[in-house]
């Protein structure tokens, strides 16, 4: 029996051991992302923009349909976890038209993180970009309250692609697109959870400060990192689509 039990402990420890190891790996991969750094802020916002103009240049989503968006969020390269771990996460900015009807400038962009998502089957790979077009004031109002989980708070579906906004329907709060490599698609980001970033807003911004501050308040302006977003958005999304 002392053979025995020797053995099961064997075992036990070895299981633990592989554990301890897989969520070693699952923070070694997740933490470069969410470095507490100003400079990788602005990086994300650049990125932002980047990933940005490649959705307006592609023909794959319909121009109508990027006018509709009152905010829109863009996360540059979503990690997928490994490793038998469902979901996945990343952070990028969101910004919003000015205005009680939607129709000013763009205004900062307010930093979020996003995790728990279950990358749709439409886009693959450890990485990916999205893009979030809020298309309604339910979709806006549960971004801006805090912490809001997709298909809960807000409806959310996976955008239309080369079709026009008629093609709408279903009065979804939040079109969700993504890219991991090639055009950009509709894709799904299951229940994702979507919550501003505290630490870096208030990186980006020298004090604490709320999302709503930022993108309906006008209580700072853009940084440098950010103005590169905000000038595309206003030269290439200034009118906006009822």
């Amino acid at each position: 029996m002392a053979h025995d039990d020797l053995l099961k402990s064997d075992r036990l420890i070895k299981k633990l051991a592989r554990r301890f190891l897989v969520s070693l790996c699952i923070i070694s991969f997740i933490l470069p992302a969410w470095a507490a750094d100003k400079s990788k802020d602005e990086e994300t916002l650049r990125n932002a923009a980047t990933v940005l103009q490649g959705m307006i240049d592609s023909k794959n989503v319909p121009a109508d349909v990027l006018a509709r968006a009152k905010c829109i969020m863009v996360l540059p390269s979503v990690k997928k976890f490994g490793f038998g771990v469902g979901g996945s996460g990343g952070r990028g900015p969101m910004t919003c038209r000015a205005g009680k009807s939607f129709n000013g400038k763009w205004s900062a962009p307010a930093m979020y993180s996003v995790g728990g998502a279950s990358l749709g089957l439409q886009v693959g790979g450890s990485e990916t970009d999205f893009v979030l077009l809020i298309v309604t004031q339910k979709g806006v109002e549960a971004m801006l309250k805090g912490k809001s989980t997709l298909g809960r708070d807000a409806t959310a579906a996976a955008g239309p692609s080369g079709a026009t906004a008629a093609a709408l329907g279903g009065g979804d709060d939040v079109l969700t697109y993504g890219r991991s490599s090639g055009l950009f698609a509709g894709a799904s980001l299951g229940n994702a959870n979507l919550e501003p970033d505290v630490d870096a807003n208030k990186r980006l911004y020298g004090k604490e400060i709320s999302a709503k501050e930022i993108v309906q308040e006008k209580a700072v302006k853009t940084t440098a990192g950010g103005q590169a977003l905000v000038s595309l958005l206003n030269s290439r999304l200034a009118k906006h689509g009822d």
